[in-house]
C-alpha cells in the first residue's frame, strides 16, 4: 500500500525543504500532495463541495446552448492539460449569477464560471484564457497543496488513509462556507498564468485574451464588489498584467482566434431572458 511511506517521505520533506530552493520547495509540495491525495479522492471532494454549494443555495443554468459552448472550448483546452496531469475528470458548471464576475476550481477537475464572467467577456479566446488559467489550478494540484498547507499532515493523512470517514464532508463544508483552496497564493496564480496561456494558445485561441480580461477586471478595481474570486486576495495588477505579457512575448505567442460572432450569440442567449435553473448533481 503506497501509504506506508507517506511518514518517511513527510519528514523528509521537512528537513529538506530548509535548504532548497523556492522553486523546489514547490516542487516538494506538490509531490507531498501527490503521494497523500490521489484523484479519486479529489474527485470525492469535488462532489461533496458540489453538493454543499447545492445547500447553499447555488443555481445552474440549464440551456444546451450555452453548456455547449463552454464544454467546446473545454474540449481544446483540457486534452493540453491532460498531457501535463492524467486521470482529471474535467467538469465545468456554469452559475446563474449575472451580477458576480467569477471563476474558480475546486477538487477533481470541477471548474465554476458565472453568467456575469461570460457577459463580461467580449470573445471566446478571454473565456478560453480563463478556463485555462482555472485548468492549470488543477493541473499544479493548488487544491491538494493547500489542502497540506491549511489543514495540516496529521488531517490530510487521516483522509487519505480512510480513518476519518466524515473528514470530506467536514472539509467540503469548510471550503463552501470560508472560501478554503479558492484563493491562491500570488506564486500560485502565476503558475496557473503560466499554464493558461500555453493551453491557450496551443488551443487555438489569441493568447493575450487573458490580458484584456484581466484589464478590463483592473479596470473595475474598486468600483464594483463584482471580481472573481481568484483575483480577490491576488488581483489584475499592473505587475501580473505585464508578467503574462512578458510570457507571450518570450515564447513568440502571436495570432489564434478571438471568436467574438460566437461569443455575441452566447452573450445574446444570456441577455434575452433569465435563464431556467437547476441545482448542482453528482457528475457522471
Amino acid at each position: 500500500m503506497r501509504f506506508r511511506f507517506v511518514a518517511p517521505f513527510v519528514a523528509l520533506f521537512f528537513v529538506a525543504a530548509g535548504a532548497c530552493t523556492k522553486k523546489q520547495v514547490v516542487q516538494a509540495e506538490t509531490d507531498i500532495a501527490t503521494a497523500l491525495i490521489s484523484d479519486d479522492q479529489e474527485e470525492a471532494l469535488g462532489l461533496a463541495l458540489k453538493s454543499e454549494l447545492d445547500k447553499q443555495g447555488i443555481r445552474l443554468i440549464d440551456d444546451p446552448d450555452v453548456q455547449a459552448y463552454v464544454d467546446g472550448i473545454g474540449t481544446k483546452v483540457f486534452p493540453l492539460a491532460q498531457n501535463d496531469r492524467k486521470g482529471v475528470k474535467w467538469h465545468i458548471h456554469v452559475v446563474n449569477d449575472d451580477e458576480m464576475v467569477n471563476a474558480f476550481a475546486t477538487p477533481g477537475g470541477h471548474l465554476y464560471f458565472t453568467t456575469g464572467l461570460l457577459l463580461a467577456a467580449d470573445d471566446e479566446a478571454e473565456v478560453a484564457g480563463v478556463l485555462s488559467h482555472e485548468a492549470g489550478h488543477v493541473v499544479a494540484r493548488h487544491s491538494a497543496r493547500a489542502l497540506v498547507q491549511q489543514l495540516g499532515l496529521q488531517t490530510v493523512a487521516a483522509m487519505a488513509l480512510g480513518k476519518n470517514p466524515s473528514a470530506v464532508s467536514a472539509v467540503a463544508a469548510n471550503i463552501g462556507a470560508s472560501g478554503l483552496l479558492l484563493a491562491h497564493s500570488r506564486s500560485s496564480e502565476h503558475e496557473a498564468d503560466v499554464f493558461g496561456v500555453k493551453y491557450a494558445a496551443k488551443a487555438g485561441y489569441d493568447p493575450r485574451g487573458i490580458v484584456r480580461f484581466f484589464q478590463k477586471l483592473k479596470a473595475k478595481e474598486g468600483k464594483t464588489p463584482a471580481v472573481m474570486k481568484w483575483l480577490s486576495t491576488h488581483p489584475a495588477t499592473s505587475d501580473r498584467i505585464a508578467n503574462v505579457e512578458r510570457m507571450i512575448k518570450d515564447k513568440k505567442l502571436t495570432g489564434g482566434t478571438r471568436d467574438e460572432l460566437r461569443h455575441a450569440a452566447v452573450k445574446e442567449i444570456l441577455q434575452s431572458e433569465k435563464q431556467p435553473v437547476r441545482g448542482t448533481e453528482p457528475a457522471h
